[in-house]
């Protein structure tokens, strides 16, 4: 009996799922040599419910180019069952244009697909016709890619997670393929360079029409400018089912400020509020720009369900400070408030800080909200 217990395979023995979940947690690398430890690991990677194939392969020598396509597609070919894929590959400095386009025809080939995450490093990289014929996905990530679609693309039906960051696409085709996903839940626009919009973007009213489902919404510095453009009414006529927010705001900018708080107005339901501050030590702020006092009196403005409020790169500003407050006197189940100083905020205004937020009374709905006052983390 002892001599059969010291033989026995545990981990083979494990059920294969657990196995699955073993594989996933390794580098893609790793899993792979699993097969050769025996019989009854041979196929096991074969299921894997994640695959990732990223710059990890290359650095260090790991693989070289022929041998990492390869790799995929080898993969690819006799894959069984993958609910999750995901490429981080810099075709630029791989030199794999061509081969990329290979690996997402093979990708248009696999019917349960369900998250895709494309990262090109902002090459410009144009997503081919056949990545459009992808089916069944929840969740789209891309990073650095021209988003071209076909005239008869009609948007992936399923989707619920969108993520497009530095992506080359203009207003038109963004508003027919966001109109074209009815599930989408979670949305983020991050564009790091102005560049990356479109200067004929749509308005926010017209974008948050095309997402009425949307729960989870982050727009970066850039679209927010021209989403916002047009300005906005005080209140949207039906109510935002947004949960999670989170926005790149200067208080230099009226359209940008009167976006920011009718998004907020208009979301009864909002639970997360992290708002990250640009542009606002720059030049003076018109007193015209915003008006908290009219605001605290702003029956509409209501927060109920508020709970973790985050306002980041605070720059010591007059109308930052009046911002967090209004926060704090409308929010009463707030449990944090969180500010994060913008790096060259001086310990004189910091400990100027402290006293106008900390010391001095001012309305809080939530009287056991915890403020925190932190400076950024430095790098190391």
């Amino acid at each position: 009996m002892k001599t059969q217990c010291r033989s026995s395979d545990i981990i083979s023995s494990l059920p294969q799922n657990i196995i699955e979940t073993i594989l996933t947690l390794m580098p893609i690398r790793d899993a792979l040599r699993t097969s050769i430890l025996s019989k009854r690991w041979r196929y096991c990677w074969r299921t894997m419910p994640k695959l990732v194939f990223d710059h990890n392969l290359v650095e260090g020598g790991h693989l070289e180019k022929s041998r990492l396509v390869n790799a995929i597609f080898h993969v690819l070919l006799i894959h069984r069952g993958p609910t999750i894929i995901k490429f981080e590959l810099d075709v630029t400095k791989l030199g794999m244009i061509t081969e990329f386009d290979q690996i997402i025809f093979s990708l248009s080939r696999i019917s349960n697909m369900k998250c895709l995450i494309i990262d090109t490093s902002d090459t410009f990289y144009k997503l081919p016709t056949s990545f459009f014929l992808i089916e069944g996905l929840e969740s789209l990530e891309l990073t650095g890619c021209d988003f071209e679609p076909r005239v008869t693309f009609n948007g992936f039906s399923k989707l619920r997670k969108m993520h497009f960051e530095n992506v080359l696409v203009s207003a038109e085709e963004l508003q027919h393929f966001l109109s074209s996903c009815p599930l989408l839940e979670e949305l983020a626009l991050i564009a790091r360079e102005e560049g990356y919009v479109d200067e004929k973007f749509m308005n926010f009213v017209t974008f948050l029409r095309c997402v009425p489902l949307v729960h989870t919404l982050a727009i970066s510095e850039y679209y927010m400018k021209y989403l916002a453009a047009c300005g906005m009414p005080n209140k949207l006529s039906t109510s935002l089912h947004l949960k999670d927010v989170y926005l790149d705001v200067c208080l230099r900018e009226q359209d940008v400020i009167s976006s920011a708080l009718c998004i907020i107005r208009s979301s009864p339901n909002l639970e997360k509020l992290y708002l990250l501050m640009y542009d606002n030590e720059k030049l003076p702020i018109k007193e015209s720009s915003i008006k908290f006092v009219d605001l605290k009196d702003d029956l509409s403005l209501t927060l109920d369900h508020l709970k973790h409020f985050e306002i980041l790169r605070f720059s010591n500003n007059v109308f930052e400070i009046e911002f967090v407050k209004l926060i704090m006197a409308k929010s009463p189940v707030l449990k944090i408030a969180r500010i994060e100083l913008k790096d060259n905020v001086s310990v004189d205004e910091e400990l100027k800080i402290f006293r106008d937020m900390v010391y001095l009374p001012f309305p809080r709905a939530s009287p056991s909200a915890k403020l925190l006052i932190e400076r950024p983390p430095t790098s190391s």
